[in-house]
Order: C-alpha cells, then sequence, then structure tokens
C-alpha cells in the first residue's frame, strides 16, 4: 500500500525522575561486589592501595561518563553504546556493539540473582544445599539456588513490565536503604573499633609495589562501576532536561566510590591486621560484621546486600529491553522486539526476552556464569570506546571548525576517554595482563563472535533495507548532521519521504 505518510516511529513514554535515574545509575553500579570482595582487595593490595585504585578508576569512568552526557543531550533516545557506535563508525560497528553489550547486560541480571542465593547459602547453608543436582566447573548445583534465582528473574521481569514508573520508583526505594545499611555499618564499626586508623595497617600490599597494588585494582574499575551507562538506555524516557545526565551519572560514580570505599574500610578498621576475625574463609567482611556487631549487624548488611543485588537486577533488565528495542527499531532485531506495551508503555517483549534468555543461566553454576561475565565485559569496554568516539565527532576544539559544538574541554575529555577505553579493551584482551580473560572466557568470547556473525548474516537484508537517513530518523528521530550542525529538537518526521514498502512495520 502507498502512501505519502512515513510509518510512525516508535517511542517510550518520559516519565522518569531525576532522583530515578540517579537510582539507576547508582543500584546499577554497585552490586554484591561491594560487600563480598573487599576482603580480596585488601589482600591483594591493602585497604589504601584499594580505595586509591577505585578511586582513580571512579574519576576515569567520569571522564568517560562526560561523553556519555554529550551524547544523551544531543540525543536523547535508547540505545546507549549501539545508538552511539552507529554515531561514530556505522551499521556494521554498532551492531558489534549492541550484540557484545546485550549479553553483556543480560549475564549480569542472571549473575546478579545468582549473588542473591549465594547470600542464601551464607545465611541459611542448611536449606540452601538440599536437592543436590550435579556439579559444572568444580560449582555445585542445588535445586534451591536455582528454583530461587529463577523466580527472581521472573519477578523483576513482571515488574520491569508494568511501567517504567514503577520500576523508577522502586529502585529509588532500594536505593535509600542500600546508601542507609552502609552508612550505619561504616559508623558502627568505626565506633566499636578502639583504634580504627592504627588497624587500616598496613595500608598496601608488602607483596608488591605500591603502584602495582594500585594499578590491580584500577584494572577492575569498568567492571566495579558498570551499570552507569544504563542512563542513556533510559534517556528517551527523561522527564526532564538531558541537559542533568552528566550530574546524575558523576554524582552517581562519586556515590559507589563512597559506599565500596565505606566497605574495604571497615573490613580493615575494624580489628587490628593481626586478628582479622576468620581470615582465613571466603567471606572476610561478613566475618568482621558478625564479629564486631552480631546478628543485627549481619542483618543490616544482609539486607544492604539485597539492595545491591535487587537494584542490579532492576536496572540491566531495564537498560538490556530498552537495548534490544533500539537494535529493532534500526531493524537490526526481528519487529517483536519494538513492541510496546499499550496499557504500560514498556517494550514487553524485550523484558520478556531477557528472562527467557538469562532463566537458564542459573542452571550451570555459578562459575560459568562468572566467565560469561568476563568474556562480556569487552562488550561494555567497546560501549565506552565509541561513544567516546561519538562525542569527539559531534564536538569541535574551535570556532573555525565546521559543524559540532564548540567544546575543548569536553572534546579533550572524550580524546581521553578514547584512550582510557582502548587501555580498558587492551586489558581485558592481552594474554598475561592484569585483567587479562581466562581461557573459558577467551574460548566463550569466540563463540558469541561466532554466533554474531551468523545472526548478522541473517538479519542483513533487511537492517540494510534502511538509507542512512531513514536509519537516523529511526534509530536518533532526527539527522545526525542536522543535530551537529544546528543542535535543534527532536523531529518527529524525517526530512525525507519514507517508502512504506521497503520497511516491515508494525502498526499501533
Amino acid at each position: 500500500m502507498e502512501t505519502t505518510e512515513p510509518p510512525r516511529r516508535k517511542k517510550l513514554q518520559k516519565t522518569l525522575k531525576p532522583s530515578w535515574v540517579f537510582a539507576i545509575a547508582l543500584g546499577s553500579s554497585v552490586g554484591w561486589g561491594a560487600f563480598i570482595l573487599p576482603g580480596d582487595w585488601i589482600k591483594e593490595s591493602g585497604p589504601l592501595g584499594a580505595i586509591l585504585g577505585l578511586l582513580i578508576g571512579a574519576i576515569i569512568m567520569m571522564i568517560i561518563a562526560s561523553s556519555y552526557g554529550v551524547m544523551i543531550k544531543k540525543f536523547p533516545v535508547s540505545g546507549g553504546g549501539f545508538t552511539y557506535a552507529f554515531i561514530a563508525a556505522g551499521k556494521i560497528w554498532a551492531f558489534i556493539c549492541g550484540w557484545f553489550l546485550s549479553l553483556g547486560y543480560m549475564s549480569i541480571v542472571a549473575l546478579n540473582a545468582s549473588a542473591f542465593t549465594l547470600l542464601l547459602k551464607f545465611l541459611a547453608p542448611g536449606f540452601m544445599k538440599q536437592g543436590f543436582l550435579y556439579s559444572i566447573a568444580g560449582w555445585d548445583v542445588y535445586l534451591p539456588e536455582v528454583l530461587i534465582a529463577s523466580l527472581l528473574i521472573l519477578l523483576f521481569a513482571f515488574i520491569n513490565s508494568t511501567g517504567t514508573s514503577v520500576s523508577g520508583r522502586i529502585q529509588f526505594y532500594f536505593c535509600v536503604l542500600l546508601i542507609g545499611g552502609v552508612v550505619l555499618l561504616g559508623m558502627f564499626t568505626y565506633g566499636f573499633a578502639d583504634q580504627p586508623l592504627e588497624n587500616l595497617k598496613p595500608l598496601f600490599s608488602g607483596s608488591q609495589s605500591i603502584l602495582t597494588s594500585i594499578l590491580v585494582i584500577v584494572a577492575i574499575a569498568p567492571w566495579a562501576y558498570v551499570g552507569f551507562d544504563n542512563v542513556p538506555q533510559a534517556a528517551e524516557e527523561f522527564k526532564f532536561s538531558p541537559r542533568k545526565a552528566t550530574v546524575l551519572i558523576v554524582a552517581s560514580l562519586f556515590t559507589s566510590f563512597l559506599i565500596y570505599a565505606i566497605m574495604i574500610g571497615l573490613t580493615a578498621w575494624t580489628f587490628p591486621s593481626s586478628a582479622k576475625i576468620g581470615e582465613s574463609n571466603l567471606w572476610l567482611t561478613g566475618d568482621v560484621i558478625y564479629s564486631a556487631l552480631g546478628m543485627a549487624g549481619l542483618v543490616i548488611m544482609a539486607v544492604a546486600i539485597m539492595m545491591g543485588i535487587f537494584t542490579g537486577l532492576n536496572g540491566f533488565f531495564m537498560s538490556s529491553s530498552r537495548l534490544l528495542f533500539s537494535m529493532a527499531r534500526a531493524r537490526a532485531l526481528p519487529n517483536g522486539f519494538r513492541s510496546i506495551s499499550k496499557k504500560h508503555n514498556t517494550p514487553v517483549w524485550g523484558i520478556w526476552f531477557v528472562a527467557l534468555i538469562t532463566l537458564p543461566m542459573p542452571w550451570f553454576g555459578r562459575q560459568a556464569l562468572t566467565w560469561i561475565v568476563d568474556m562480556s565485559s569487552t562488550g561494555v569496554s567497546v560501549a565506552y570506546l565509541f561513544t567516546c568516539l561519538a562525542a569527539y565527532r559531534v564536538l569541535a576544539w574551535r570556532s573555525e571548525q565546521a559543524g559540532g559544538e564548540i567544546a575543548p574541554l569536553k572534546k579533550a575529555l572524550a580524546l581521553i576517554g578514547i584512550i582510557a577505553s582502548a587501555s580498558f579493551l587492551a586489558l581485558l584482551l592481552i594474554p598475561n595482563s592484569p585483567a587479562a580473560l581466562s581461557t573459558p572466557s577467551y574460548l566463550l568470547l569466540l563463540a558469541w563472535a561466532v554466533t554474531g556473525s551468523v545472526f548478522y548474516m541473517a538479519m542483513r537484508k533487511k537492517y540494510n533495507s534502511l538509507t542512512q537517513e531513514e536509519t537516523e530518523y529511526y534509530l536518533l528521530g532526527k539527522s545526525i548532521e542536522s543535530e551537529v550542525h544546528s543542535g535543534e529538537n527532536e523531529e518527529e518526521q524525517p526530512k525525507t519521504q519514507i517508502p512504506v514498502d521497503s520497511l516491515s512495520i508494525n502498526k499501533s
């Protein structure tokens, strides 16, 4: 059927408040690792070495976040790294970035669900270690952990399907409890300790140089702070000016660092290093809290950990479903993924697809799941790189340059972000580096790349059926050049007539 009117570009409803977006960034960045891993970091780098490493990592992430702020202000649409890779390098690189980023987001959903069962194993080992099923890579899989993780995934899929305002409001309440729990634990343990500052010594690991101690922690920064990049996935749903995005992301990163620092601090300052309770055990922080504050302290920490897990589940369900929605809008995925619920205005297919993909993951055991997460961290680093490249492209050094916003400082930060993102990728992919992937992760990375190549070949004809102008319209709502040159607001219709026959549109 021919018509002079182009098919309508599907858009998400603007419902998110600034406090909710801050909570999405913070809650997605701080998860179970902030409570489980401080003991490992202290043993590896010392308390001050770990804190300095995470501080430098947070600053690097803030530099990268400035590029996200630039792109959100210019293109307040869903898609994040996928959208920015399209702007920076075109369709093929956009697909590659989106393919790896989608796995990264979805695997973190599964990892958070399994982290909740880990907490229950510590609190109620007798119940959780019933119904032994099998062992995978040395990890014993029990029926209760599989069932509980599955129920948690389904619960947050349902919450996200009921509307962005519901998931945003819940995210904010969860973050309030998370921050409150960490502050209480920090205050109580500091007051309990006889000589908290003296107990921190030795400040650095004696088995390596101070610089090495710090750099080992800096290398994990992309993992420690991953989640702030969920904000651009929700940019289309901001109920406020996109200009506030940079401040919200930077504030969330600084708050995340403070939470990490407090948890490292209380693990070290509560008891002298020569008398650490349970130092040989797997969870030093839990042993310290229980020995200092008893069951009440453990309950406070359990609540804080649950909030960290729930905010991660909620945030990554939101971001992964929006990424799939954006990819489908650009015709990189089947039409169903851009279907929007008429009642709740959510990308319902994407939400339940994430649930469908993540439900089998708990059955593979946590060790195999960590291989997937480690491998998929490359997708996050690739997204960082393309975001900084895109920001560098749309910014100008000086007025003599044609087009682009004149912002030399932001452009310099984007250049630093490019170097930092490339360095993170090198740390992951170069063997023998401090953060190199394990052999199973390398193999999984190769398998996912091959799978992506096959999927791209299947979708290539449809993906390339749109012209550059049509893709810009359906992905961005406007052309790249018009934004770079004029900075005009989003247009509701493309400037060029789009032939309906070239598109497979689900009328709604």
